[in-house]
C-alpha cells in the first residue's frame, strides 16, 4: 500500500482549509450579484450568515410536523360524533413539555403586581384580571376550603398545574411570556440592560419591555430613553474610526431586527389540530412511511395500565377511577393523587410531552363548532382568525397604548379584562379595502366562517353583511310559512322562540382528560368546550410557538438514512 508523503499531506490540509474557507465565505457573498454582505466597503448590507437553526425555547420540545387523521375516536358513548375523522397536515412547532405550573403563573402575577401595582387605581384592574379563580375548588356539598386558600400559592403545590384560569387569562400569559423571553435574550446579547437593576429607570406601566413595540421602533420604549440600551449588536453599515470611540458600555452597535433571527417567536395556545397531533404522538407507531395500528391514548396500547413486567398494572395517568374513587386504596394508590399532581410524575409520550392524558385538561386556541367540515382547510386547520394590523395615527406613527388609552371589556360574568396592556402596540381589524381583490381572505372576522356568517345562511347571495339582517340565527329555525285568516294570505317569519346554548363565537375548545374525568376523556381525539371567560378546577394550559425553517433538525436522504 502506497503511503502519503509529507508534501502530499500538507497539500491535502491546505486544500481542505481553502475549501472550508470558500464554503464559509460564500454565505457572505451574494450569489446573484457578487456583492459582499456585512462589509462597509459595499454599503454594509447585512445578513446573518452565522444562523444555524432555531433551537427550542426554554421548557419546550420540538414537535416534528406531519400528516395524521384528526378525530377518529374508537368510542362515542356521548353519541354526538363531534370528532369526525379529517385528514390534516400539521406544521412543525414547539410545545411546553408540561403544563404551566402554579410556580410559573405566580411569577407572572408577581411581575404584574410590580409593574402594574394594584394599589394604584390606574392599574388595579390589570392585576385583578389575571388572578385565577381560586373558588373553583368550592362545592355546595363538599369541603375543599383548604384548596381555595392554598392551591395557588403554597409551595406544596408549586409544581402542580395551575387551574382556575380562563382561556382569556391563558392567552394573556402567552403574550407576557413572549416579552419576558425576548427581554432575557436581548440582555444576554448585550443589547438591553437588566431593567429592574437599572437605578435611573422605574419599570412601571407603559415603561416596560414589549417585543412588538421594540421591533416597531426601539425609541418608543421608556419614552425614548436610550440609556436602557447597552452596546447593541455589531453594525456593519458603519466604518469604525478611532475618533468615534465611545466609553465602554455605550450603545455603539445597532438594534435587533427580525432578519437577525435572534428573537423568539410569539408564544400562544396550541391549535386543536396541533394539540391532538402532539398528544397522539403517532411517531412511535411509524414504520417507514405508514402507521401501525391505532392509538387510543397518548401512550401506545389500548389500556390505561402499565404493561412492562416491573410496573405491570400501574396506572399510566392521573384520572378518576370510578364513582367516588379518585386514587384507590390507602397504601396502594392507583395513580398517586386524589386531585391534580406534580407535573412530570408519569413518563412522557413519544414526543417528550408529559401529562397529555390525565392530570388536567388543557385549553387550545380554537373556537368550538360541533363538527369540523371534511371540506375545511387541511393544512394547519384553525377556527378563530381575526386578522389585524397595527394602528397608525394621523402622523404616520404606530400607536402605543398608555394608561389613558387602556380599554377594558366587560365579560358576560361581569369581570373586566384589558384589551391591551400599557406599552403595547394597538392593533385594529383589517378593513375591506385592505383585503380588496385578495383570494385568501375577504374580511377581518373569520371566526364564524361557513358556520354562522352570511355565506352559511339562506341569504348567502348578499354581497355585504350590512345589507341584510345579520342577527345570530345559527340555532333558530329559518323562515316558516304561516297562514293568516280565511283570506289564505301566507307570510314568512322567523321562529322567535328563545333558545340558550354555550356554543357561540366565544366558546373555546379544551382537550384531554383530567383528574376529575373517567378514562373515556383521556383519548386525545375527544373534544369539549366552555366559554372563553369561564374557568374550572380541572382545566389548565400549556404554550406553543412556531418552528421556523426546516421541519426537523435532521433530514432523510434518498437512501433513507438520516443526516444532521
Amino acid at each position: 500500500m502506497k503511503k502519503f508523503s509529507s508534501n502530499n499531506l500538507v497539500l491535502l490540509i491546505l486544500a481542505t482549509i481553502l475549501f472550508t474557507s470558500c464554503n464559509k465565505s460564500s454565505k457572505n457573498v451574494s450569489t446573484l450579484t457578487g456583492w459582499e454582505y456585512n462589509n462597509p466597503k459595499y454599503g454594509g448590507f447585512q445578513t446573518n450568515s452565522k444562523y444555524r437553526e432555531q433551537g427550542p425555547p426554554p421548557g419546550m420540545v420540538l414537535i416534528e410536523g406531519g400528516t395524521f387523521t384528526m378525530g377518529s375516536v374508537q368510542d362515542d358513548v356521548m353519541f354526538d360524533w363531534n370528532t369526525t375523522p379529517v385528514k390534516q397536515q400539521v406544521r412543525s412547532f414547539f410545545m411546553d413539555e408540561a403544563e404551566v405550573t402554579n410556580r410559573e403563573y405566580v411569577l407572572y402575577l408577581q411581575y404584574l403586581e410590580k409593574v402594574f401595582p394594584p394599589s394604584d387605581d390606574t392599574y388595579r384592574k390589570i392585576y385583578q384580571a389575571a388572578l385565577p379563580d381560586t373558588l373553583v375548588w368550592r362545592q355546595t356539598l363538599g369541603y375543599n376550603e383548604l384548596l381555595t386558600e392554598n392551591y395557588l400559592r403554597h409551595p406544596a403545590y408549586a409544581d402542580y398545574p395551575v387551574v382556575g384560569v380562563s382561556w382569556i387569562q391563558a392567552s394573556d400569559y402567552c403574550k407576557w411570556r413572549t416579552d419576558r423571553v425576548n427581554e432575557k435574550i436581548l440582555i444576554d446579547k448585550g443589547v438591553l440592560h437588566t431593567l429592574f437593576d437599572f437605578d435611573s429607570l422605574k419599570v412601571e406601566g407603559a415603561d416596560r419591555f414589549d417585543t412588538e413595540t421594540y421591533l416597531a421602533n426601539p425609541n418608543l420604549l421608556f419614552n425614548g430613553d436610550s440609556s436602557i440600551y447597552y452596546k447593541g449588536i455589531r453594525d456593519y453599515s458603519k466604518k469604525s474610526k478611532k475618533e468615534d470611540k465611545k466609553p465602554k458600555g455605550t450603545f455603539t452597535g445597532r438594534h435587533v431586527k427580525i432578519s437577525d433571527g435572534i428573537l423568539a417567536q410569539r408564544f400562544r395556545l396550541p391549535t386543536e389540530a396541533e394539540w391532538e397531533y402532539a398528544a397522539k404522538a403517532l411517531i412511535e407507531n411509524r414504520e417507514y412511511n405508514s402507521i401501525r395500528g391505532r392509538k387510543k391514548y397518548s401512550w401506545d396500547g389500548n389500556t390505561t395500565r402499565e404493561q412492562s413486567r416491573r410496573y405491570k398494572g400501574d396506572q399510566l395517568a392521573n384520572f378518576k377511577q370510578g364513582k367516588g374513587d379518585y386514587s384507590g386504596l390507602a397504601g396502594w394508590s392507583n395513580d398517586g393523587a386524589d386531585i391534580t399532581m406534580r407535573i412530570k410524575s408519569y413518563k412522557p409520550n413519544a414526543f417528550g410531552l408529559y401529562d397529555m392524558s390525565g392530570n388536567v385538561a388543557e385549553w387550545v386556541a380554537d373556537v368550538y363548532r360541533p363538527i369540523i367540515d371534511n371540506e375545511a382547510n387541511d393544512f394547519s386547520y384553525f377556527r378563530g382568525n381575526v386578522f389585524t394590523k397595527k394602528k397608525i395615527d394621523e402622523y404616520g406613527n404606530v400607536v402605543v397604548v398608555d394608561y389613558n388609552t387602556v380599554e377594558f371589556d366587560t365579560l358576560d360574568n361581569g369581570k373586566l379584562v384589558p384589551r391591551d396592556l400599557p406599552g403595547s402596540i394597538k392593533y385594529v381589524p383589517v378593513t375591506k379595502r385592505d383585503a380588496f381583490m385578495r383570494n385568501n381572505y375577504e374580511k377581518a372576522y373569520n371566526i364564524n366562517s361557513r358556520d354562522g356568517d352570511i355565506a352559511s345562511t339562506n341569504k348567502y347571495y348578499l354581497e355585504d353583511e350590512e345589507e341584510g339582517d345579520v342577527k345570530p340565527r345559527m340555532y333558530n329555525s329559518p323562515q316558516i310559512p304561516r297562514q293568516i285568516g280565511e283570506s289564505g294570505l301566507i307570510i314568512q317569519q322567523y321562529d322567535k322562540k328563545q333558545r340558550y346554548t354555550l356554543i357561540s363565537d366565544k366558546t373555546r375548545v379544551y382537550k384531554g382528560g383530567s383528574w376529575k374525568d373517567r378514562a373515556y376523556w383521556l383519548d386525545p381525539s375527544q373534544r369539549r368546550y366552555l366559554p372563553e371567560y369561564m374557568s374550572t378546577n380541572y382545566i389548565g394550559f400549556r404554550c406553543a410557538t412556531d418552528k421556523l425553517g426546516q421541519m426537523s433538525y435532521s433530514r432523510r436522504t434518498k437512501q433513507g438514512r438520516k443526516v444532521k
